[in-house]
């Protein structure tokens, strides 16, 4: 009775917001907030993704500005679709076409994995010591 009733109310049939919800998409409305939040997530996954890959197509940033700015209105003209199902279809579809259009030869930071200078100073072997006081130690 936390909820001062509302619960009852919407399981009788009350009209509230979030029985709409569950009416419209034919599923619970906690499974609903579920699969929009991992919609959300999915959205953004993409979006940082094509960002970052636009950056490796666009050699100077003005070009880079223009491009970025082009992906942005590719995602808010369908920033206002509501229906799940022509969500999950929009993301398909988006993620088709970043790996259509994904650079061949990305470029990646030189110390990440994969860079060029990745692992250039190898760990020394475990039988190496380090001794910092050269020339003070204890000689026994």
């Amino acid at each position: 009775k936390i909820d001062g009733g509302r619960r009852r109310r919407k399981e009788c049939g009350g009209d509230s917001k979030s029985i709409g919800i569950r009416e419209m998409s034919g599923i619970s409305t906690a499974a609903y907030f579920a699969r929009r939040a991992a919609q959300k997530e999915r959205v953004r996954i993409l979006y940082r993704r094509a960002l970052k890959d636009t950056l490796n197509w666009a050699v100077h940033r003005h070009i880079f500005y223009r491009d970025a700015s082009d992906l942005r209105e590719k995602f808010n003209a369908n920033q206002d679709v509501e229906d799940v199902d022509r969500i999950d279809k929009l993301i398909a579809h988006g993620e088709a076409e970043y790996d259509k259009w994904r650079h061949p030869d990305p470029y990646i930071v030189p110390w990440a994995p994969g860079g060029s200078k990745f692992c250039r100073n190898p760990t020394p072997p475990a039988g190496i010591e380090i001794v910092y006081n050269y020339g003070l130690e204890d000689n026994p």
